[in-house]
């Protein structure tokens, strides 16, 4: 489980450092300029979240508990729902899409919940 949230996370940032660049090169031409901020905004979240992956793989092999399982799930999912519904959102300003991006977001608030639970929850608490 370790290794999937690890893989995930450098997956992550890699499709973000991709999408930057994309977006900074072939689409600022192309896009409002509210449009590129949403895209941008898409990217800089991608960014953090997927450094949280990385966290959470590193962080379940000090507490490996359904916890952080959870946390990583809910940070994978996320990452998908808000960043990719700003990226889909602003390329195409198909509006049903907003009501995605706004889940992406919530998921991604329980995903840190998830993990602080996971650190300080019954289970993490043996290993201090």
């Amino acid at each position: 489980m370790q290794k999937k949230f690890l893989l995930h996370g450098a997956m992550f940032m890699a499709l973000a450092v991709a999408l930057g660049a994309v977006g900074s090169h072939a689409l600022s031409h192309k896009l409002t300029e509210h449009s590129m901020y949403l895209f941008n905004l898409g990217v800089n979240y991608q960014i953090y979240h997927a450094i949280g992956l990385l966290a959470i793989g590193i962080i379940y092999a000090q507490y490996p508990n359904k916890n952080t399982q959870v946390a990583g799930w809910l940070m994978l999912a996320g990452i998908i729902g808000f960043s990719g519904g700003l990226y889909f959102y602003a390329i195409t300003q198909i509006e049903w899409v907003r009501s995605i991006i706004p889940v992406g977001g919530v998921l991604l608030i329980l995903s840190w919940l998830a993990l602080i639970l996971a650190i300080f929850g019954k289970q993490a608490n043996n290993n201090e």
